[in-house]
């Protein structure tokens, strides 16, 4: 690795300062990390499901006399399907979307910090819009969509897989959170001269 590829990695993990907060370990760790693979392996599906639903939308309209007219319907489906069960992980991960102002300045108490306010602000929004996007889902069982004749309740319900998802993350992430403040605590009171990290 030379030189400049060596300040640029470390300079992107100076910016990851969620990457500071430790993960659970244990029999919790393992399962919150197979959920992790599950949920981004379904997302994964669905990606390239969408790509090939597009494909053959393309296909469609350069070979056949006419394009299936389901195939931008069901791809349109599919990218809220993905986008709700992919939002938790991506919580998870420290990948949305964010102003990093002065975020290279947290240790790992700050980022921990950090980590459980984002948490708690995610996960008590989504506690509250959670009702009324059950309340929406509800809607759609009176609908049907135009070209696959799906129930609109199933499209809609991904508003609820999506808050369920950042309410359930949001958890694990200021569980993390905690466990890594009082992890720090317990190495603060261990060292000897109340040396701090």
């Amino acid at each position: 690795m030379s030189d400049t590829e060596k300040r640029a990695s470390e300079a992107l993990e100076a910016l990851d300062v969620l990457g500071r907060v430790p993960r659970l370990g244990g029999m919790l760790g393992s399962l919150v990390n197979v959920m992790d693979r599950i949920l981004a392996t379904v997302a994964g599906l669905i990606l390239v499901t969408i790509a090939g639903v597009v494909i053959l939308q393309i296909l469609g309209r350069l070979v056949l006399p006419a394009a299936p007219v389901w195939t931008e319907e069901l791809s349109r489906y599919l990218f809220i399907m993905m986008i709700a069960v992919s939002a938790g992980l991506v919580m998870r991960r420290g990948k949305h979307i964010s102003l990093e102002l002065f975020h290279h300045r947290f240790g790992v108490r700050g980022a921990c910090l950090y980590q459980l306010l984002i948490s708690v602000v995610l996960a008590g929004f989504a506690w509250v819009i959670l009702p009324y996007a059950w309340q929406y889902a509800s809607i759609g069982a009176f609908q049907t969509s135009p070209a696959l004749k799906v129930s609109m309740q199933w499209i809609f319900g991904a508003t609820v897989v999506l808050f369920a998802m950042v309410i359930l993350y949001g958890v694990i992430g200021a569980i993390e959170a905690v466990a890594g403040l009082l992890g720090l605590s317990r190495h603060d009171k261990a060292a000897p001269g109340g040396e701090r990290r």
